[in-house]
């Protein structure tokens, strides 16, 4: 029943998706083929160009005709790429009044067949080494990418609460994961538990934080282009705090659903624990993962600004300045705010996992397959 549930929730959202965007057609992208390059009006200041590249290129839409395609480059290496003969590059076409081709501009390197072919061999190692269980991983992967981008992502632009739609979504997503994977028994309760513990608790340190902080959301990459895009009218502070909940959603439901299977594995590996041993032995284990979980967080944190690091090591930037800087001191709140929650979340879940599995065998339920579930079924099998 589980897996009926995922798949049709899978299958909705991916009706949703295919609904909105096959008909609008509003992006007539094309993939080309670089047959020939012009960079006459292009001026190199060492690894920077500017100016305007020429470019030949037969279209995979329109096979044995050559076509001019246009890329501007304005010196900004973050976004200019720079082609050359032989080149497998997506160009966006203008047509006329007759419909013919009447001009085109040159997007980015064509790079869609290799991530599908790395996403291929993530759903291929996944499902080598977890089978069934990696097939439901699989589905929620999928489902909560298109949740994100169908539902959050367009609230999110139209202006709806982020904090009250970001949170919702969150909710969902950690339910359709959580219970896709453990099923309706003790150890995903627990996690989902856990979870929901987590969000509230990282959307209240980011409420008190934001105030104490003086932050305004607009360190974050694009965020000044997205507010004119958006006719002025986001709360850009409301903005980030939903970046910190998405951020520090993932790493609470991760260490979530690491304490509830290790209480439900501690009581099925042995069955004679009382509550106060397993406790004990569950918050040992929550020590380890909270010490490397933390860790974890600084270190993805930090990878993604590791230029600006460098920028600052090589201008001998002072500690002081650099955490009284906006930008900095939004992302070490983010990595403090999502450690904190993690440190809250791990022994809570521990003691909601305990609750659970005892008060299971006060109903009368205390056998182990009754706690365990579908684990022992898979055991036996």
């Amino acid at each position: 029943m589980r897996g009926i549930y995922l798949a049709v929730t899978v299958l909705l959202c991916f009706v949703v998706y295919e609904g909105s965007y096959a008909n609008k057609n509003t992006q007539p992208e094309h993939v080309a083929t670089v047959l020939a390059c012009d960079n006459s009006q292009l001026t190199v200041i060492g690894s920077n160009r500017i100016g305007t590249q020429i470019l030949t290129v037969e279209l995979k839409k329109y096979p044995g005709k050559s076509y001019s395609a246009f890329n501007l480059l304005t010196g900004t290496l973050e976004y200019d790429e720079f082609y050359q003969s032989g080149d497998t590059i997506l160009v966006a076409i203008q047509h006329n009044q007759n419909g013919q081709v009447h001009h085109i501009k040159a997007l980015s390197h064509y790079r869609l067949p290799y991530l599908m072919m790395l996403f291929a061999f993530f759903a291929i190692a996944l499902l080598t080494y977890a089978r069934h269980i990696g097939l439901r991983a699989l589905l929620s992967f999928v489902g909560s990418v298109l949740i994100i981008w169908q539902l959050l992502i367009p609230g999110l632009v139209a202006g709806y609460p982020p904090i009250l739609i970001t949170t919702a979504t969150l909710i969902a997503l950690s339910a359709l994961i959580i219970f896709s994977i453990a099923g309706w028994t003790n150890k995903g309760k627990a996690a989902f538990a856990g979870t929901l513990i987590g969000l509230m608790i990282t959307a209240l340190l980011c409420l008190v934080c934001g105030q104490l902080l003086r932050l305004d959301g607009m360190a974050q990459p694009m965020a000044q282009l997205l507010l004119f895009e958006t006719g002025m009218h986001l709360n850009m502070l409301d903005v980030l705090y939903a970046a910190v909940l998405i951020g520090a959603s993932g790493a609470a439901m991760d260490v979530a659903m690491e304490m509830a299977a290790t209480m439900e594995e501690l009581k099925l590996t042995n069955p004679d624990m009382n509550k106060k041993q397993l406790l004990r032995s569950g918050f040992r284990v929550g020590n380890a993962v909270i010490g490397t979980m933390t860790t974890t967080l600084l270190l993805a944190y930090s990878g993604g600004f590791l230029t600006l690091l460098m920028l600052f090591i090589s201008r001998e930037t002072s500690l002081m300045q650099i955490f009284n800087m906006k930008l900095i001191a939004s992302e070490v709140a983010r990595t403090l705010i999502g450690s904190l929650s993690l440190v809250i979340v791990a022994p809570l879940t521990a003691c909601i996992a305990n609750s659970m599995m005892f008060r299971t065998q006060l109903d009368g339920q205390g056998s182990v397959s009754a706690i365990t579930g579908p684990i022992t079924t898979s055991l036996k099998e």
